[in-house]
C-alpha cells in the first residue's frame, strides 16, 4: 500500500514517529506521501524524506493561509519543486467552510500555485471543502498537470470534473463513516484513477474512528472500497499503488 497523504510531519506524531512508521511498514505499506501545506511543515516533510526513501514531500500552501501569499511565497514554491524529494505541489485549493482566508485570496493562491505545478511538471493535491463549483471551474480552466481531489467527499460537480479531465480521487478513512454517503462516487472512479490515503492524524477510519489515524490503519480503507467496488482487497491495493507510482513518479519507484 501506498498512503498518498499523510501530515506525518505533525506534532501530533513527535512522541512516537519511529514507531508509527515501524507499525506502517509491518502492515504492509511501502511508501508514504509526507504533506507539505506551508513552508514550515514542509521543511519537516523533507527532513523526513531525507531520513527515509520511503518517504516522500510535498509542498504548498494550504487555502487557510492563502492570505499571506505573496511573490516570495511563489519563489519558495518554485525553489522546493525541484527538490526531487517533493513529488507533488499542495495541498492548495479552495476552502469555504472556515473561510481563514478571504475567497478572492484563495483563489489567487491556487491559480498561482496551479500554474507553478505546471512549470515544475509536478501533479498537484487539492483540498475542496464546500467550494465544490468554483474548484471544478478551476481546474477545468488550467489543465495542464494532473490533479489529485484528495479524501474526496465533494459532490457530483467536482466528481464530473475530475473524471472529465482525467484526474485522480483519493479516498480517506470516511469511506467507512457511519454517515458516508458516497458509495456511487467510489463505484464512479475507474480504478486506474483511484489512490488511498489516510490524511493522518485525521479522519481514522473504523474501527479506529476517534484515535490518532496513522498510516497502518490504511487497510480498513482498503478493505471498505474493495467490498464497495466488489474486488478483492489485494486487486484494489495493487491498482492503487500501481497508480501512485505512475503519478508521482521517480521516487516512488526507486523506493520499491
Amino acid at each position: 500500500m501506498i498512503d498518498t497523504h499523510c501530515h506525518l510531519a505533525s506534532a501530533d506524531y513527535d512522541a512516537d514517529r519511529g514507531e508509527v512508521l515501524q507499525r506502517a511498514w509491518a502492515a504492509g505499506l511501502s511508501h508514504i506521501v509526507v504533506i507539505g501545506e506551508s513552508p514550515v511543515a514542509a521543511a519537516a516533510a523533507l527532513e523526513l524524506a531525507a531520513s527515509d526513501p520511503r518517504l516522500s514531500a510535498t509542498a504548498g500552501i494550504h487555502p487557510h493561509d492563502a492570505k499571506d501569499w505573496s511573490p516570495g511565497s511563489a519563489g519558495w514554491l518554485a525553489r522546493s519543486l525541484a527538490d526531487p524529494r517533493v513529488v507533488a505541489a499542495g495541498e492548495m485549493g479552495l476552502d469555504y467552510h472556515y473561510d481563514h482566508s478571504p475567497r478572492e485570496a484563495q483563489h489567487a493562491a491556487f491559480r498561482a500555485q496551479l500554474a507553478l505545478a505546471a512549470q515544475a511538471a509536478r501533479p498537484v493535491i487539492i483540498h475542496a471543502r464546500e467550494a465544490d463549483d468554483d474548484v471544478a471551474a478551476i481546474l477545468r480552466s488550467d489543465a495542464r498537470t494532473p490533479v489529485v481531489l484528495h479524501s474526496f467527499s465533494s459532490g457530483p460537480a467536482l466528481l464530473r470534473a475530475g473524471l472529465d479531465l482525467g484526474h485522480y480521487l483519493s479516498f480517506s478513512g470516511m469511506v467507512t463513516f457511519r454517515n458516508w454517503a458516497l458509495d456511487d462516487a467510489v463505484r464512479a472512479v475507474p480504478l486506474e484513477r483511484m489512490l488511498l490515503e489516510t490524511d493522518g492524524p485525521y479522519l481514522a477510519p473504523v474501527p479506529h474512528r476517534g484515535k490518532r489515524n496513522e498510516p497502518a490503519f490504511m487497510k480498513h480503507t482498503a478493505e471498505r472500497i474493495a467490498a464497495v467496488r466488489g474486488i478483492d482487497a489485494a486487486e484494489l491495493i495493487a491498482a492503487t499503488s500501481k497508480n501512485a507510482r505512475t503519478l508521482f513518479g521517480t521516487r516512488l519507484n526507486e523506493a520499491r
